[in-house]
């Protein structure tokens, strides 16, 4: 895996740890409502499963994730690249929101990275 600052390390999980707060309470309020919930859990599961592995790669802390679980986050989260690059550009130059997704993209990036090495082991 690529040699990551501790700054762009601090941002990922920040990012990660924001995504899945969002998603818990996103989820919470849709199954308050009787919304149909499988897309937001497979996201927050695969958003979950990334943390935790930037957390095997960086900082040697074990996880208890199967070799299919990370596989379908990692279609999960790649899946998601389109929509967040598509906001992404269309978010103001210098706002909070690009900066955000900035962070999310890469921390995004950086976990399937650690998902695809830890495949070639």
């Amino acid at each position: 895996m690529e040699n990551v600052s501790n700054e762009v390390k601090l941002e990922s999980i920040s990012a990660f740890q924001s995504a899945i707060r969002k998603s818990e309470n996103a989820l919470a309020s849709m199954m308050q409502q009787g919304a149909n919930t499988s897309l937001l859990t497979k996201r927050l599961k695969a958003l979950q499963i990334g943390l935790a592995l930037l957390g095997t790669a960086w900082n040697q802390i074990p996880h208890h994730y199967t070799g299919d679980e990370i596989a379908k986050a990692r279609k999960v989260l790649t899946g998601l690249f389109p929509s967040l690059q598509n906001s992404y550009d269309k978010a103001k130059p210098g706002s909070p929101q690009k900066t955000l997704l900035e962070r999310r993209i890469k921390a995004m990036e950086l976990a399937v990275e650690a998902m695809d090495h830890l495949d070639s082991r």
